[in-house]
């Protein structure tokens, strides 16, 4: 049975409610991303988490990975370090079937498929939700694995000046520093931040030649440099009329290991703006629009080798209508368009994709209802069409039961499509089929939850031995479950988090029945903070089972376990100093074959933060 891993989960989960008793805390927040609406997240029939601006700095994480990593439903992998190319797997879908929103903007190359995580700045995110399962029924394309949504940083208050400078291991130095000012009619911020490192050897150096490993002995460190900036702001236009709009630039300068290029610099860019009109509570309306690049020079020994550019144009029209109470409507259309500039004559270099949508929430007494329908027509293949339907029962006590089903799609990517002597312009999406069982609940100070899940993938993009081209011929079924809980206990914080995922290659071949590579079957995290006033210490145990690196399942990557410390102490209301060790025991893992993680690191940073 795939969800033995769970038993044990499952049982402590639904034994904690009476295993301590505590405090009642509000642990309640607001999940956007879920249903294009604000909603509680406890109320959510999707399976989410949310990561705030308080949790992100106590953490001290200087990249995503370090933030995200054995969080519920994810699998991570990284090829050497800080800045190195860096991919998500959620609930087992594969990297690029994740769909990964900044400021509501879709993001990543549509060449490759992928968005470029490494490059995202900790130091500008404000908060991440993280929501599991298909939501193309929302979202259109991308979403099999699920969606995250990085909002960037947003003062509403007063006047919020705010500073950091730190330095750490391998000549780590980081800053960044902040402006925002908020009032009755109005909202204003800007930030920049700073990152550089000298990094680590990306590759072990132990494959010389073409045909293994990083396809080059290069055992130096490969640095890395990364800058950003980012505005935001917004007012009211009256009582009814509220406009806002975000720009983000990352830029970053990887070293890697290989043979045809070893650097690249990238540029990473979102804007947004949106316009809403609410003329009474019942009813909201609001236009957006957007636009991202996705930037990436290649650099070898003899100079520049080559270049893509994504820009991707974005609109989208949605009106939310409280039909009456616990009942609402959201219906709306969007527009994307993709189009891509390089070195690389790809056949065709744009496209676009409209979609129509409209999805119902609504509560009868105990029982919770969502359903919804999208409609998309693209450029390349065609119409398509997506659903979900949910269902939940909220028992006395805090405990919601619920089901969900939903379908997804993933639209081939520009090199699926196009690249020259390659692409097959005849592909169509891959679709997914999933349906999810969860149990969650919140008594008194502690908050659990529990899901199981199944996900079919049929007409996977594959290499096809018959065409030499790519084609529609793979499956795939991603089976799992996940195991949450939150509590507070004698003045410490404790979350911990567990993740089984079977994914399994169920197409005609020597592979069938292998698992799919890079993904861990088994993956958790376990987090402990108390604060003591002015003095706050915390600490996180990491760990991954082994996972293969190849689709023949012949080469494995072993498992991993490691612990970091933080310690955080107020000098005053408005500085702090904080200090960390992360791998504290300096184990030894990858998380890609030949390709080296960091040791034991040491770091410590000064915040300034004016409470006043």
């Amino acid at each position: 049975m795939m969800f033995r891993p769970l038993t044990t989960a499952v049982a402590l989960a639904l034994a904690i409610p009476t295993a301590v008793a505590g405090q009642a805390t509000d642990l309640d927040e607001v999940l956007v991303t879920a249903t294009r609406t604000q909603i509680a997240l406890s109320d959510s029939l999707s399976p989410a988490q949310v990561i705030g601006r308080a949790e992100i700095e106590r953490s001290q994480a200087t990249s995503l990975q370090q933030l995200l990593s054995g969080r519920a439903g994810i699998n991570l992998t990284n090829t050497g370090g800080l800045g190195k190319q860096t991919s998500l797997f959620l609930r087992g879908a594969g990297s690029n079937q994740l769909l990964v929103l900044v400021d509501g903007v879709r993001i990543g190359s549509a060449t490759a498929g992928l968005p470029a995580l490494q490059d995202l700045p900790v130091e500008q995110i404000e908060r991440i939700e993280i929501v599991r399962g298909p939501h193309s029924s929302l979202y259109g394309a991308d979403a099999i694995g699920g969606v995250i949504q990085i909002f960037t940083r947003r003062n509403t208050g007063r006047l919020q000046p705010r500073a950091m400078a730190g330095v750490g291991s391998n000549n780590l130095r980081e800053a960044s520093a902040g402006l925002g000012l908020g009032g009755e009619r109005g909202w204003f911020g800007a930030d920049v931040a700073l990152l550089r490192t000298d990094g680590i050897n990306a590759c072990d150096g132990t494959a010389a030649g073409w045909g293994a490993g990083c396809y080059a002995d290069e055992p130096d460190r490969d640095g890395y440099r990364n800058r950003s900036a980012s505005l935001r702001g917004g007012g009211k236009l009256g009582e009814a009329w509220t406009l806002e709009g975000s720009a983000l630039r990352a830029e970053g300068y990887n070293h890697y290991d290989g043979s045809w290029a070893n650097y690249s610099e990238t540029v990473q860019q979102v804007f947004s703006g949106k316009l809403r009109f609410a003329p009474s509570a019942a009813t909201t309306l609001q236009a957006t629009v957007g636009r991202s690049y996705d930037d990436t020079d290649d650099y070898g020994a003899t100079g520049f080798v080559g270049g893509l550019e994504t820009r991707r144009d974005q609109a989208a029209l949605q009106g939310d209508f409280i039909l009456r109470e616990g009942h609402t409507l959201t219906a709306g259309a969007d527009w994307l368009d993709d189009h891509i500039t390089g070195t690389t004559a790809y056949d065709v270099d744009s496209r676009n994709n409209t979609g129509v949508f409209a999805e119902y929430q609504g509560r009868f007494g105990a029982q919770q209802l969502q359903a919804g329908l999208r409609g998309d027509d693209n450029e390349q293949f065609g119409s398509h069409t997506t659903g979900n339907f949910g269902w939940g029962w909220h028992f006395d006590g805090g405990v919601l039961l619920s089901a969900r089903y939903s379908t997804g799609f993933r639209a081939p990517s520009f090199n699926d499509l196009y690249y020259p002597y390659y692409g097959n312009p005849d592909l169509q999406p891959e679709e997914a089929k999933n349906i999810n069982l969860g149990l969650s609940g919140e008594v008194e100070a502690w908050r659990w939850t529990v899901d199981v899940f199944e996900n079919r993938v049929d007409d996977l993009i594959s290499f096809d031995s018959t065409t030499f081209l790519p084609g529609n011929i793979d499956t795939a079924r991603l089976r799992g479950g996940e195991a949450t809980v939150a509590t507070e206990f004698a003045g410490w914080e404790l979350a911990a988090q567990y993740s089984h995922v079977d994914p399994r290659n169920r197409s005609e071949g020597i592979n069938h029945g292998k698992l799919l590579p890079r993904r861990a079957r088994d993956t958790g995290r376990i987090d402990l903070d108390r604060d003591f006033g002015a003095f706050a210490f915390g600490t996180t145990l990491n760990a991954a089972g082994g996972r293969y690196d190849d689709a023949a399942n012949l080469v494995r990557v072993g498992g991993y376990a490691t612990l970091d410390l933080r310690f955080e102490y107020a000098l005053g209301s408005d500085w702090t100093v904080a200090a960390r060790v992360t791998n504290l025991f300096d184990r030894d893992y990858q998380l890609v074959d030949w390709y080296n993680q960091p040791g034991r690191e040491y770091g410590i940073n000064v915040r300034w933060q004016p409470k006043g």
